[in-house]
Formats: structure tokens, C-alpha cells, sequence
């Protein structure tokens, strides 16, 4: 299992927790999401298989960027 940490800068409320961890719960390989919405990081323990872009495309196909 590995993780991934993205800085989420747009995420502000509780729609946009529930928004990312619907997309992100769709990829297979996907066990565990958190959403620091104070810190404004999106934090994902998924399978060595799951990979950065596919976890970046679900954060983006629900509305967010990410930033270095």
C-alpha cells in the first residue's frame, strides 16, 4: 500500500470533502481518504497498482486543482 498527499487549495466545506471522496472512491485500489480541509490536503492509502494520475483525475473530475 502506498500514499498519496495533494495540496488542494479550493476545498473549503463539507460539499467538497463529500465531492472528492465520491470520485476518489470509484477508483479500484482506493482503501482509505482524508480530507484536512483546515491544512487544505487530500491524503489517499491506495494499492502500489493505483497510480498518481489516476488519483489526480479524480480529484479534478470533481471540480478541484492541485497544486505543488
Amino acid at each position: 500500500m502506498t500514499t498519496h498527499t495533494y495540496h488542494v487549495p479550493d476545498i473549503s466545506c463539507q460539499h467538497c470533502v463529500n465531492s472528492i471522496t465520491t470520485e476518489l472512491s470509484k477508483v479500484a485500489g482506493v482503501h482509505h481518504i482524508d480530507v484536512d480541509l483546515a491544512n487544505k490536503v487530500v491524503t489517499v492509502e491506495a494499492d502500489e497498482s493505483v497510480t498518481d494520475t489516476q488519483i489526480r483525475t479524480g480529484i479534478e473530475e470533481a471540480g478541484y486543482d492541485i497544486t505543488i
